[in-house]
């Protein structure tokens, strides 16, 4: 019954929450664009679907994905498990958190629905000159870096602001440099990671390592791996974009140099 009671409250937050969006879209398209809606019994059951699937993830969240996620961190980094005794814990003895956090990171990205979205549009408009696993796999391998990275700011306790200026630095000079069709994909790319996947169990595990750490205050710590989870796949799909455009000058110049030659024989 509990579970019933928990779903039927999440199904009331989420239409309120969804309503304004529908009493925009149609208050526009009756009093401003003054012309009956297409498909509208279509539309409708887009909206009810809508509102069913976002109760049911959102109640998933609560009951899955963020005590999974709490629960990960706090055994990864109970003494027992890393081995503390009367010696005070390091930095090191968290190897595992680190992978761990590499390997959510890489993972839930591959699995992020919004990605997938991108990465199919941005291969359709480009005519297939960006790759669907190309992007996806640069965007996965930034995100992992980028809340491993995270993880051990979290343990060390070093600000995080000093990471996202150094970071953000790095991305300027990329930006600079980057074929510039590439630019504002990569600065989307690191929007849209951070979704329905994603969001939960990053923000779990860095709330459920602020929670178990010794000295760590939750709310300064233990939120930040997100913006670590945005930044870190801006700087990998520009690289991307970078090796691209090397290697394909590279292999033009390559061709050029072979033809060059058969024509000099």
């Amino acid at each position: 019954m509990s579970v019933l009671f928990d779903l039927w409250h999440t199904l009331r937050s989420t239409l309120v929450d969804v309503l304004p969006i529908v009493v925009l879209i149609f208050g526009f398209q009756y009093l401003v664009i003054r012309k009956p809606l297409k498909n509208l019994t279509q539309v409708l059951t887009g909206f009810a679907l809508v509102l069913v699937g976002l109760s049911l993830f959102l109640a998933g969240l609560e009951r899955a994905l963020f005590p999974v996620g709490r629960l990960m961190a706090e055994q990864l980094t109970h003494l027992d498990f890393i081995g503390g005794g009367e010696q005070p814990v390091t930095w090191q003895a968290y190897g595992w958190v680190y992978l761990f956090a590499f390997a959510i990171g890489a993972s839930t990205t591959i699995a992020e629905p919004s990605l997938i979205a991108v990465a199919l549009k941005a291969n359709q408009v480009s005519g297939g000159a960006i790759g669907v696993w190309g992007l996806r796999l640069a965007v996965a391998l930034g995100v992992a870096i980028g809340i491993a990275l995270g993880a051990w700011r979290i343990v060390t306790g070093f600000p995080i602001h000093w990471f996202i200026i150094a970071g953000y630095c790095v991305v300027i000079v990329q930006t600079t440099f980057a074929p510039k069709m590439i630019v504002p994909l990569a600065y989307d790319s690191g929007g849209v990671t951070t979704s329905t996947v994603t969001v939960p169990l990053v923000a779990a595990l860095g709330l459920g390592l602020a929670e178990t750490i010794p000295g760590r205050n939750p709310l300064i710590d233990g939120f930040g791996l997100i913006a670590f989870a945005s930044l870190f796949p801006i700087m990998t799909v520009l690289a991307y974009a970078q090796l691209s455009q090397w290697w394909a000058q590279r292999h033009q110049s390559h061709s050029r140099h072979q033809k060059d030659s058969d024509h000099a024989l």
